[in-house]
């Protein structure tokens, strides 16, 4: 992971007044705890985010009092509170698409595959998170759970999101993670020039591969109805169970239907 400094880029941050750089290393500190991780220790926290140790300490200890970090004296770790749970459950309870995608990603699983699951997300910076998973009820699909990960630029549901912005704003975003991941600028360009030329073609976005190469998936972007909100919705599954020619003829068409029945897809010939 690429150690941060204390002019770490962060999106949108660049000479902006109005941004507080306390309050976004805060959220850098709660974002680092995974979903198999339950404590975290100073030292963890301090790597993760590429900051001094004491300024992860004042920020824990100002996390603890707000009740977002509950702190243990007896082993020195940290465990996320009931702030964190409560804010959380209070975003996923408003969010209405994920209800009304509830019903399109069990449909999705209900397909001639048994070892899928489907997904809704949303990007934050770089990555997409998910906010909504259906996986199918067979032992061998995917173990990715709602608050999973994936980046922006490898994955199939990334590269949806990205076809559904303006060129400017692509633009605007591969800059930026330009500057934070140099080393992989060639390989976000080209994985963003896919995306561009699936959705034109297909209508969804493909990842055989791209991102792990175990997983198989496709996905295609959302638009919420007032046009205020951008998601990927995908489908997919472990490479040796669903292959891409099983994706293509499917689940492509069903995984289109869903897309318009949600929102708006936008249209194909503006992913340029």
């Amino acid at each position: 992971m690429k150690k941060q400094s204390d002019d770490t880029l962060i999106e949108g941050s660049s000479e902006d007044r109005n941004f507080v750089t306390a309050l976004a290393r805060g959220l850098d500190v709660l974002r680092c705890f995974r979903p198999d991780e339950t404590t975290l220790t100073n030292m963890d926290l301090a790597q993760r985010t590429g900051l001094p140790k004491p300024t992860v300490t004042r920020l824990c200890y100002t996390l603890c009092k707000l009740g977002y970090l509950v702190h243990s004296e007896r082993t020195g770790t940290y465990r996320l509170g009931a702030g964190v749970l409560s804010l959380g459950y209070g975003v996923l309870a408003s969010m209405d698409m994920g209800e009304r995608a509830a019903d399109e990603m069990r449909a999705l699983c209900d397909g001639p595959n048994l070892h899928v699951t489907a997904a809704l997300g949303e990007r934050h910076q770089f990555k997409v998170v998910y906010t909504a998973v259906r996986r199918s009820q067979q032992a061998v699909s995917l173990t990715l759970n709602v608050g999973a990960r994936l980046p922006l630029f490898h994955s199939a549901i990334g590269r949806a999101i990205l076809c559904a912005m303006s060129e400017q704003e692509r633009e605007r975003i591969l800059r930026q993670a330009d500057q934070e991941s140099p080393d992989e600028a060639d390989a976000m360009r080209r994985g963003l020039a896919q995306g561009l030329s699936d959705y034109r073609q297909y209508g969804f976005c493909t990842s055989f591969g791209s991102w792990r190469k175990e997983i198989n998936g496709i996905a295609v972007p959302v638009v919420s109805l007032n046009g205020d909100r951008v998601y990927g919705l995908n489908i997919g599954g472990p490479s040796f169970l669903i292959t891409p020619e099983e994706l293509f003829e499917s689940y492509g068409d069903r995984l289109l239907g869903a897309a318009e029945r949600l929102g708006s897809p936008p249209a194909r010939d503006a992913a340029v």
